[in-house]
């Protein structure tokens, strides 16, 4: 092969290398789109604006344990939470919402001295929330106050209040059943008696996560 034959294919086979390359990288970022959408991963972008819902998992259950790992504490068969998305933008990236509505309901306690639980509030709502590509969810204290909740427990001298705060809480998104899991989030007794226990830990999985403003769309995390 000529000299000039040797150059005219070796540059052919960079530049067809190139294109390749060029035309993957392409369709990789158009795969990935915006950090959430809808239906599947990379597709349809959640608009801003959008409300987001999740109940519990499909036969899971929301519990707060006095201790680290213990089986010591509050369990609730029912919880839900609503988000508002306000920005979505292309992936890899990070998304946030307003988080407005959370509520665990249909408890039962086996705490030392308590015969029920009364109710659990989330106060201070709405909280602020980032999803980052890559799989975290943060939430963080709004500007109405920090992230708080009130319980409310039946025991055999009357209901005691116990106030929890955490400075900030972190769930791992799942594409596999669109699901959120919060695990062991450490809660710190505020205010209330002695009979109070002196943290909470909260566990909880929620999904699948839906876009309610676009049919119920589950959501994806790019």
């Amino acid at each position: 092969m000529g000299k000039r034959a040797l150059l005219t294919s070796t540059g052919l086979a960079v530049a067809a290398t190139l294109t390749a390359a060029l035309t993957a990288t392409a369709h990789a970022t158009a795969a990935a789109g915006e950090v959430l959408t809808t239906g599947s991963a990379g597709g349809p972008a959640v608009a801003a604006g959008d409300v987001l819902t999740a109940s519990l998992a499909s036969g899971g259950q929301a519990k707060i344990a006095t201790t680290l790992g213990g089986s010591t504490g509050i369990t609730c068969n029912a919880s839900a939470f609503t988000a508002t998305v306000d920005t979505n933008p292309a992936a890899p990236g990070t998304a946030t919402e307003t988080l407005t509505a959370h509520t665990l309901s249909s408890c039962t306690t086996n705490i030392l001295g308590a015969t029920g639980v009364q109710s659990i509030t989330v106060n201070n709502l709405p909280y602020a929330t980032s999803v980052t590509s890559g799989g975290t969810l943060q939430v963080t204290a709004g500007a109405t106050g920090p992230i708080q909740t009130t319980l409310k427990i039946n025991t055999i001298l009357g209901v005691t209040t116990c106030v929890y705060r955490a400075a900030s809480l972190t769930a791992t998104p799942s594409n596999t059943d669109n699901s959120l899991t919060f695990a062991n989030q450490q809660f710190t007794k505020a205010s209330g008696p002695g009979t109070c226990p002196a943290n909470g830990y909260f566990s909880a999985k929620y999904g699948p996560v839906k876009d309610t403003t676009q049919g119920g769309a589950v959501v994806f995390v790019n």
